[in-house]
């Protein structure tokens, strides 16, 4: 990444400004997602519960960002390479849904350290951890150098990107904007929507753009507390019509850039999969057996962050939580106790083979 007087030397004009107007397509659609939000966040869910969403979003978000760019894995395949199975597959599938993963983990954790902005070095991480095993070390986490095109199955040219000279300052101009107070004064959706197209446009990596794009729209509702619950995942409505996607994205005039068509089209996403998690929790609290027959399971932080563990790898051992915690071998088997009998984790093996996974 070049310093700030290098990227004024190379001709930043002006701090980007995004050209969209708000219709009424756009506040029926963020009415819907307020709605469905309020619902989500105040929803008294079960730990177990919390559970099983955040996991089931990481195996979509990971299968379906994905496999709009062709990854071939289907969604089985994906639940079970991310449960540590061995999958007959072409490598480069299984290292972009592991790759992506890993971002989501990078998310997790720039949330958890209370990261206010995001910054180049950010972006570039996450292009890092997309494209990790599939580009060359000087590729990966570094702006191209060289021009690039996108072209359809026909092999013709859809999009032409702006030239590789121009990448450090089109970021440079990108992230300030990300960081101002225009963008910190609009609505997360809608700053999310922006960051994904100008992103898409200004095209800074020779490859994995697009999946960079949605881990980055991914990470501006969570760290402006958009989706605290880790819930939500946006790429499958993405997925479901790919053809609608890149029709929308290509839906902008490239003189002018007024993007308020793919705005109209993305915060209609963002409503429809809000729509789906508020359904998959009513779902769940209409089971009326799970409240009456345990009430609600108060866990230590250590049996959450063991919770949240094995959200992300398929298995545990109690020798890993007692180095994860510094802790004795009683309290570790404490702390599973409770998880075992409120079934959120299950025993798998026996004498010094044992280990748990997630119920």
């Amino acid at each position: 990444m070049l310093s700030e007087e290098e990227v004024k030397k190379q001709g930043v004009s002006n701090i980007y400004h995004p050209n969209f107007t708000i219709t009424n397509k756009i506040l029926n659609n963020i009415t819907a997602i307020s709605a469905s939000r309020e619902l989500i966040l105040n929803a008294p869910l079960l730990p177990k519960w919390e559970v099983k969403l955040r996991k089931e979003a990481i195996l979509k978000m990971a299968h379906h960002s994905t496999s709009i760019e062709g990854n071939r894995l289907t969604l089985d395949e994906v639940n079970r390479l991310l449960r540590g199975e061995d999958i007959a597959a072409w490598e480069k599938d299984k290292k972009e849904v592991l790759g992506y993963v890993n971002v989501l983990e990078y998310i997790d954790n720039l949330g958890e350290k209370g990261a206010d902005k995001i910054t180049e070095d950010i972006i570039l991480e996450i292009h890092r951890l997309n494209t990790q095993g599939i580009l060359n070390d000087s590729e990966a986490g570094h702006y191209r150098n060289v021009q690039v095109a996108v072209v359809n199955g026909l092999g013709r040219v859809t999009f032409q990107p702006p030239e590789a000279s121009q990448m450090p300052a089109l970021m440079h101009d990108f992230v300030a904007w990300l960081n101002s107070k225009e963008a910190k004064d609009s609505y997360s959706v809608l700053v999310s929507g922006i960051a994904h197209y100008e992103f898409v446009r200004i095209h800074p990596f020779v490859d994995g753009n697009g999946r960079t794009a949605r881990a980055l729209a991914t990470l501006i509702l969570y760290l402006r507390g958009f989706d605290t619950k880790r819930f939500f995942a946006l790429d499958d409505y993405y997925n479901e019509e790919r053809s609608r996607y890149y029709t929308a994205l290509q839906t902008v005039d490239p003189e002018t850039i007024e993007i308020t068509q793919w705005l109209e089209y993305f915060t209609e996403g963002v409503a429809v999969s809000m729509g789906r998690v508020k359904q998959a929790i009513l779902d769940l609290s209409l089971d009326r057996r799970v409240k009456e027959e345990r009430g609600q399971i108060y866990l230590n932080d250590r049996q959450m962050k063991i919770l949240k563990y094995l959200q992300a790898n398929p298995r545990v051992t109690i020798s890993e939580i007692q180095k994860m915690f510094d802790i004795s071998r009683d309290t570790a088997n404490r702390d599973l106790k409770l998880l075992l009998e409120n079934e959120l984790v299950k025993r798998i093996g026996k004498g010094r083979a044992i280990f748990y996974e997630l119920a």
